[in-house]
Parts: C-alpha cells; sequence; structure tokens
C-alpha cells in the first residue's frame, strides 16, 4: 500500500505556513501588514513563519519604503507554487484515499 502522507511537506504543517502560502498563491504581492492582519497574528509569530518559507526557499521579500516608512511585500516562487501545489494535492489525494 502506497504511503497516504508520503506526498505531503512537513514545511506545511503548520497552519500559520500553510495559510501564507495559500494567500500568496492568489496574490502577487502582499505586505506584512496585510498579511499580520489576514491571518490575525503578532509581529514575531508572522516574521518567524515567513523566516522559514524564505530559507526555503518557497517565498522571496522585497524590502522597500512608502515616504519614509518601511514596507516589506512577499510573493510565492517558483519552487514554492510547485512544492505547495504537491503538497495540496497530496492533501486530496490522501482525503480520497480515505472514502
Amino acid at each position: 500500500m502506497k504511503n497516504p502522507i508520503g506526498n505531503l511537506n512537513k514545511i506545511f504543517d503548520s497552519r500559520i505556513r500553510l495559510g501564507v502560502m495559500s494567500i500568496l498563491l492568489v496574490n502577487e504581492q502582499i505586505s506584512f501588514n496585510d498579511l499580520k492582519q489576514l491571518l490575525q497574528l503578532t509581529d514575531g509569530n508572522l516574521a518567524s513563519h515567513l523566516s522559514n518559507l524564505e530559507e526555503n526557499g518557497y517565498i522571496r521579500v522585497y524590502k522597500g519604503f512608502i515616504g519614509r516608512k518601511t514596507n516589506t511585500t512577499y510573493s510565492i516562487t517558483k519552487a514554492g507554487e510547485k512544492a505547495f501545489k504537491e503538497h495540496l494535492q497530496g492533501l486530496e489525494n490522501m482525503i480520497r484515499g480515505m472514502k
């Protein structure tokens, strides 16, 4: 029997990283503050999960300014999109296999 959770990516086990990737999959770019608001997280909690995704090459970080205020935005990388879609497919396969 094939391992039903074999295609799942451990990086996306966290509901926060799952949320970040879901948001980035449907938005070309999104700011830190918008992510924080959408996911209802603290700065530190969100920042640690974003760092993890960045270190794994799944998201790209852009740092800039709006006036004098710093503005950090994020986008999904090609590798991130591929890995996340494979994870979603793995979840789907696992659910179908349980029927």
